[in-house]
């Protein structure tokens, strides 16, 4: 799913580079740079919120646009992300469309 993200952010004329590791992203977002990061909760070994946590430490990366992308739709999983440094919060899955708007910047999307 994440590689079809990938492609699918590519395809709406954005570079990306997709990670299944949170340690890994750290390494890679540092190096990268990018202006947004779509992130899944649960992840192996360090999860999303802990992830959104340590991104927005990284030098360079104050400023990153972070999206909760996840199954977990309730209400507790939306605080806890907004409480993480988590801009949007989208429920998996994603359609085409919300994640063009995502992409463009709008943080209600």
């Amino acid at each position: 799913m994440a590689n079809l993200i990938g492609t699918l952010v590519q395809h709406c004329g954005h570079e990306s580079r997709v990670v299944n590791d949170a340690v890994r992203s750290l390494t890679v977002a540092s190096e990268f740079k990018p202006s947004i990061a779509l992130l899944d909760i649960g992840l192996p070994g360090m999860n999303g919120f802990e992830l959104a946590r340590q991104l927005r430490l990284v030098p360079g990366l104050e400023a990153i646009k972070l999206v909760a992308l996840t199954g977990y739709s309730d209400e507790d999983h939306r605080r806890r992300a907004t409480e993480a440094g988590f801009d949007v919060h989208v429920v998996k899955p994603i359609a085409l469309a919300q994640l063009q708007s995502v992409l463009n910047d709008d943080r209600t999307a």
